[in-house]
């Protein structure tokens, strides 16, 4: 039986990181665990996060995606994990929780610190009470919504050395709400912008958050960020990668390949667990990239 919270540790104890990769469809997920599997030896397991937002649990179901994991982690005797990722309700939270998610992520980041750890806490505090083996993890700062291409940064996103977390309201959130991972804005942002990188993260708070805190820290919105940030990020205190863009990125231009030059080469080719075989190696393309990053594999 895996632990999501004993890869973790091991994680931190190795300074890499595991990488948490959402999904739309089942192709995503296939290709996801034959990246992590290829990477894999007898004798390590190269660990993965499945994530789903709201609307892709909608898209999915809870039960079944849960139950669809759940089945490979058995039959692959593989560390595949799943997580409800920005949940932004109470209700939203403890659906993923009876469907039998690893972790969850509790998102109040748009509401003022205050409320942000009123609201966690009380969430926190009602699912630990049901099950207390449940890994909650918190947002402080808005780094929006959307795992989009984006033609600038949203004007609701402030990115500057003043408005990132600060190391005392990150204390005293991890203290107040009993969460067990927490996600700081520390310059980084949901989404990749078309035309240039996202901005730079501030590793250096990164590293005086983790210190402060002592809980594992979470970075979201990997996809458009320098690879060097998020090596810095890792050494830093990071332990878990949250992409998303990307993937949606490589699946799209995949389909578009089918179009132009798949189809139109097989024109009587309909069986799609055939040619969905092209989506499928696009997203786990990707996904070893971003796993050679995270576990610092040349």
């Amino acid at each position: 039986m895996f632990s999501l919270i004993k890869e973790i540790e091991k994680a931190q104890k190795n300074k890499t990181a595991i990488g948490h990769f959402n999904i739309s469809n089942l192709e995503m997920l296939k290709g996801i665990l034959a990246a992590a599997q290829e990477l894999s030896t007898e004798n390590e397991k190269v660990p993965v996060i499945i994530g789903l937002s709201e609307n892709e649990r909608k898209y999915l179901g809870d039960n079944q995606i849960v139950a669809f994991i759940k089945s490979l982690q058995k039959e692959n005797d593989y560390p595949i994990f799943v997580n409800a990722d920005h949940c932004k309700t109470y209700e939203s939270a403890e659906r993923a929780m009876h469907a039998g998610f690893d972790s969850i992520v509790v998102d109040n980041s748009k509401l003022s610190f205050l409320e942000n750890i009123k609201t966690t806490k009380k969430t926190t505090s009602i699912l630990k009470s049901i099950n207390p083996d449940i890994l909650i993890e918190g947002e402080i700062g808005f780094i929006g919504e959307s795992s989009a291409l984006l033609d600038k940064i949203p004007s609701e996103i402030e990115i500057s050395e003043e408005n990132i977390t600060k190391i005392a309201d990150a204390k005293k959130y991890v203290e107040e709400t009993g969460v067990d991972m927490l996600s700081p804005a520390i310059g980084n942002m949901h989404g990749i912008l078309k035309n240039f990188l996202n901005p730079n993260l501030y590793t250096k708070r990164i590293k005086e958050i983790s210190e402060e805190v002592k809980i594992p820290l979470v970075l979201h919105g990997g996809s458009g960020t320098a690879t060097e940030d998020v090596s810095e990020a890792i050494k830093s205190g990071m332990v878990i990668v949250h992409f998303s863009t990307d993937l949606r990125i490589a699946f799209k231009e995949s389909l578009i390949d089918l179009t132009e030059n798949y189809f139109p080469n097989n024109p009587n080719e309909i069986t799609p667990y055939r040619y969905m075989t092209v989506p499928i190696k696009a997203v786990k393309d990707t996904v070893l990239q971003r796993l050679k990053l995270l576990q610092n594999i040349d």
